[in-house]
């Protein structure tokens, strides 16, 4: 059941490698190519690495600071090379607040198109500190921005040749 509009945000781009390879770079190389920095890592400017443990009922978490963890969600579809989806948790969210990412991988000519849909934002209270004071489709504007903004930097790192072996 697809979420309402209002509801969510999606993003696709395309990268160019196989759909079992953009799977594996989105999965396994998480910490490489998600952007660091205080908007993209609870950890800021000193953050430390961000897992995602590869079967269902994995975790999604950064590891930061002296001992500090920072659990994001938890896997909660896995079907290799292309969908997976996990639970999406603020650090601003309280227990049982919780939002939905679900990833697909689709082969389109020499490639694949990665296409992720985040929902769930209307269960979130339009005062919530997690939007930042916005509400409506200026929030959902900048969530889209911001899974672009990952997404580019997926696309640059899967795109990336690889170092000369020597």
């Amino acid at each position: 059941m697809t979420a309402p509009a209002h509801d969510r945000v999606k993003v696709s781009v395309f990268v160019r490698v196989v759909p079992a390879d953009a799977f594996a770079v989105f999965t396994e190389e998480i910490d490489r190519w998600w952007r660091r920095g205080p908007m993209y890592r609870v950890g800021g400017r000193s953050p430390g690495a961000l897992h995602l443990e590869t079967r269902l009922g994995g975790r999604i978490f950064e590891a930061h600071g002296e001992g500090g963890l920072h659990q994001i969600g938890e896997v909660v579809v896995w079907e290799p090379p292309g969908h997976f989806a996990f639970t999406w948790r603020s650090i601003a969210f309280t227990r049982g607040e919780t939002t939905r990412v679900d990833v697909r991988f689709a082969a389109r000519g020499a490639g694949t198109e990665v296409t992720l849909e985040h929902s769930g934002w209307a269960a979130i209270a339009d005062d919530h500190p997690a939007r930042h004071g916005k509400v409506g489709s200026a929030f959902l504007g900048d969530i889209g921005r911001w899974w672009g903004d990952l997404l580019t930097s997926l696309r640059e790192h899967a795109g990336a040749e690889p170092p000369p072996q020597g």
